[in-house]
Order: structure tokens, then C-alpha cells, then sequence
């Protein structure tokens, strides 16, 4: 039984990608995922990824180009505004403009950068770099 399916895909993708595999595949999907991907593949953390329709349930199939070095969800899901997204860059993130937070706002999934430009709070999803 899978308590977070989301936590689980983003440590599989990670796993798979540490271990220099080229395909890591998904399931269950959700779109939170599929957003978050969406971003990964912006900002050239992935190299893309594929949806296959399965009789049961759907599969994602994500190419991987081996930039990972860490992709985490953030556990609990905390409310932040853009004025504290610094405290959050400090604590998750290595050093200055290396990695992504990925949040969740009012406008859809953005990145931190994206966050603090239209002066926008949300809840913290993710951070990779």
C-alpha cells in the first residue's frame, strides 16, 4: 500500500536517474506529477517524459539525462509567502541560483524564481538541484 504516491515517483526518478538508467517509469499518475515534470523538463533537469495508456491504469515513461543530483518532496506541505521563499532557498537549496523549488500557487506550479517575480506565495512541493 502507497501512502504518497507523488513521494514515491519523485525518489523512484531519483533512484533511476543515480543508478545513470536513460527510462524510468511511473505509476500511478496524477496531475501534480505531470506538472511537476512539466517544470523538470523546463528547466532541463529531465529530458522529457511520455504518457502510455494502459488497460488498468496509466504509466508515465521519463527520459532521464542524468542532471539530477537531488529531487525531494517537501513533507509537510507548508504555506509560505513570497517574502519568506529566502528562508526556504537557505534551508533546501546547496547555495545561491542552484536548484529549483517547485511551489504551488494561486496561478499553478511554479518555480521559486517564478514565485518571488510575481510576488506570489504558495505551498512548497518540491526542490531539486
Amino acid at each position: 500500500m502507497r501512502i504518497d504516491p507523488f513521494t514515491d515517483a519523485l525518489t523512484h526518478i531519483k533512484n533511476s536517474d543515480f543508478v545513470a538508467k536513460k527510462n524510468c517509469v511511473v505509476s500511478p499518475v496524477s496531475k501534480l506529477l505531470i506538472n511537476t515534470l512539466d517544470i523538470l523538463a523546463k528547466e532541463k533537469y529531465i529530458a522529457g517524459y511520455e504518457i502510455k495508456p494502459k488497460a488498468e491504469k496509466k504509466e508515465l515513461i521519463i527520459k532521464l539525462n542524468g542532471m539530477l543530483t537531488n529531487l525531494i518532496a517537501i513533507k509537510p506541505r507548508s504555506a509560505t509567502s513570497y517574502i519568506d521563499l529566502e528562508k526556504y532557498e537557505k534551508r533546501f537549496l546547496p547555495s545561491r541560483n542552484v536548484g529549483i523549488i517547485i511551489l504551488s500557487t494561486p496561478k499553478g506550479l511554479m518555480t521559486h524564481i517564478e514565485a518571488k517575480k510575481q510576488k506570489l506565495g504558495g505551498r512548497l512541493i518540491a526542490f531539486v538541484y
